[in-house]
């Protein structure tokens, strides 16, 4: 607890592009939080050197997405957004909660297989005590509660277990975080596969909008979006590409599917593409407006870079020196 709220952590790494699905899944629903929670928003740059980076395009993504955090919305007066490398405190806590992880739970992460399985030629400790500094970036702002996806739930799982087994052994050090549980934010699938989520790192451009794609770039993508032989815009299981795509359009217009099946009644894929592709070009359109000024405006988001790494820091150090206490370092002489 923060004052009188609940804190929120949760993160994006500065990897890849943002999605359609990224945003209207995660982004858009975070906007609102801040009446009600503390939250801490992180640009999670520790996490993506696991995998080799362009130190030049790391740096750019990694403002580009704090840039784009506060153009989707989240106002950074009333949340804290940060860079994780910013605050040294997500690194030394992470090495403390090494010591308290076992290898059998880190062997059980699925992700990892995933991950190791991807990027056979660089299978280093970091992508493996990945789910740590996770832990860490969470515990380190006694986190009450951290919104994740189903691929995420395992390392929020481990988080508890690490939180539980400190706390056993030294008192009530650390807040155990549970899942967020508010307002579901739409599952958007991917325009060529529709089985699978929209991702960063979809093989195939034409599966995924990018947060930052231009109008033409929207249009087309839908128009080349995978539908079926039924030639009916229905809501049903049987149709999964039809499915996503009204799922896409109810978010973007604030209609039910029933209503959508009424509006194309008796028109065409060609019309209903379209028009998805129209709404969300309308939905994104202030988004890009808002991130242009703003990354003309290098003043501002420089002030925003330090004022929240120093907001982000004293929390951290709050935590972390009650860990380092209770493990038994020496106190610092001041």
């Amino acid at each position: 607890m923060i004052g009188d709220k609940k804190v929120l952590f949760s993160g994006m790494q500065a990897t890849g592009n943002l999605t359609l699905g990224n945003y209207l899944g995660a982004l858009k629903n975070w906007i609102d939080l801040a009446d009600e929670y503390e939250c801490f928003y992180s640009v999670v740059d520790l996490h993506s050197i696991t995998i080799r980076q362009d130190p030049a395009e790391l740096r750019r993504r990694a403002r580009s997405l704090l840039t784009l955090y506060i153009a989707a919305g989240l106002d950074p007066e009333k949340n804290c957004i940060y860079y994780q490398s910013h605050v040294s405190g997500h690194a030394e806590l992470a090495w403390i909660l090494n010591c308290f992880t076992y290898m059998g739970e880190l062997n059980r992460m699925t992700q990892f297989k995933d991950k190791a399985a991807k990027h056979a030629d660089n299978i280093n400790a970091g992508l493996y005590t990945y789910p740590v500094l996770m832990a860490a970036d969470i515990l380190l702002y006694q986190a009450d509660v951290v919104p994740v996806g189903k691929d995420q739930l395992q390392h929020l799982e481990i988080t508890r277990d690490i939180a539980q087994r400190f706390n056993n052994i030294y008192g009530d050090v650390f807040t155990i975080p549970e899942a967020y549980v508010g307002k579901v934010g739409a599952k958007i699938m991917s325009l060529q596969d529709p089985s699978k989520k929209m991702s960063k790192s979809d093989e195939n451009p034409n599966g995924s909008i990018y947060l930052m794609d231009d109008p033409d770039t929207i249009i087309r993508k839908f128009k080349r979006a995978v539908t079926d032989s039924e030639a009916c815009v229905r809501y049903s299981e049987e149709q999964p590409g039809i499915r996503n795509l009204i799922d896409i359009y109810c978010v973007c217009t604030g209609k039910t599917p029933a209503e959508v099946e009424k509006e194309f009644d008796g028109k065409g894929y060609g019309d209903f593409k379209l028009a998805v592709g129209e709404a969300v070009v309308s939905v994104l359109k202030p988004i890009h407006s808002r991130f242009d000024e703003l990354t003309k405006d290098k003043a501002y988001i420089d002030s925003i870079i330090k004022k929240n790494a120093e907001k982000a820091e004293y929390y951290a150090l709050k935590t972390l020196r009650k860990v380092q206490k209770k493990v038994g370092f020496p106190e610092r002489i001041r």
